[in-house]
């Protein structure tokens, strides 16, 4: 979906499972959390993305946004578009719409424009259009 969604764009892509992000509260010198939030801060639009697993986001992607929560990163992201992307076998309207609760919550907290939520390839296509305007 994303390869849709950035169809024609020119973009970096990072896959959480290739880093090491520690939980909160950890400290370890192998932490790749500054490298990940530098490419993160230097673009201007974020997709970002998670598969659903055990109803819920990633635990890779909820340590991420609770990295950046208590982040000094959180406030070199205001202003920039985010776009969400939240798929699975069979998620349920809950799950999907806890989902987009939860990365509305993080886009107003921290003043990034939240553009939506995409859970297939046609709303994939319809939040690319969005992304050329």
């Amino acid at each position: 979906m994303a390869h849709r969604l950035l169809s024609g764009k020119e973009c970096e892509t990072l896959h959480l499972v290739d880093y090491k992000i520690y939980p909160l509260g950890q400290s370890f010198a192998d932490d790749q959390f500054d490298e990940v939030m530098q490419k993160i801060t230097a673009a201007d639009i974020l997709v970002m993305g998670s598969p659903v697993y055990w109803h819920s986001m990633t635990g890779l992607f909820r340590t991420l946004l609770d990295r950046i929560y208590e982040s000094s990163y959180k406030h070199q992201l205001r202003g920039k578009d985010l776009y969400f992307i939240f798929q699975g076998a069979g998620p349920s309207s809950a799950m999907l719409e806890a989902g987009n609760y939860t990365m509305g919550i993080f886009c107003r907290l921290f003043g990034l424009n939240y553009k939506g939520m995409a859970t297939d390839l046609r709303e994939a296509e319809r939040l690319g259009t969005n992304l050329l305007t």
